[in-house]
């Protein structure tokens, strides 16, 4: 399967910014003291973008792997690489434990499995 097609490309970058604004929808409250108390804002202003990135990611996906499994994998991978960016970054979280840079290792493993097989 060719991974560098529209298609592909197009359900990467929608992943990983619902993964992004997802991160943000539960997060947010832990960064900054203004998002404490404000779950239904976070959800609406974060959550429902997110909501429709992860929507039209699975579209773009499912055109050109036709398994709702693979999407899902493909996703779930996606998401290994955008929590411990914006965990280490915002929360000063290290990602380099052995469980996370196992957890990393395995994800860029699911996604060669669902591109190249």
């Amino acid at each position: 399967m060719n991974i560098f097609t529209n298609p592909m490309f197009l359900a990467s970058v929608f992943f990983i910014l619902g993964h992004t604004l997802g991160w943000f929808a539960g997060n947010a409250q832990f960064v900054w003291e203004y998002w404490k108390d404000k779950a239904l804002l976070a959800t609406l202003l974060f959550g429902t973008p997110a909501g429709l990135f992860f929507w039209y990611g699975t579209k773009f996906a499912y055109t050109h792997i036709e398994s709702l499994w693979s999407v899902r994998f493909l996703a779930a991978a996606l998401s290994y690489l955008i929590f411990p960016i914006l965990t280490w970054y915002f929360m000063g979280e290290t990602m380099f434990t052995l469980k996370t840079t196992i957890s990393i290792v395995l994800a860029f493993s699911i996604l060669a499995v669902q591109y190249y097989l």
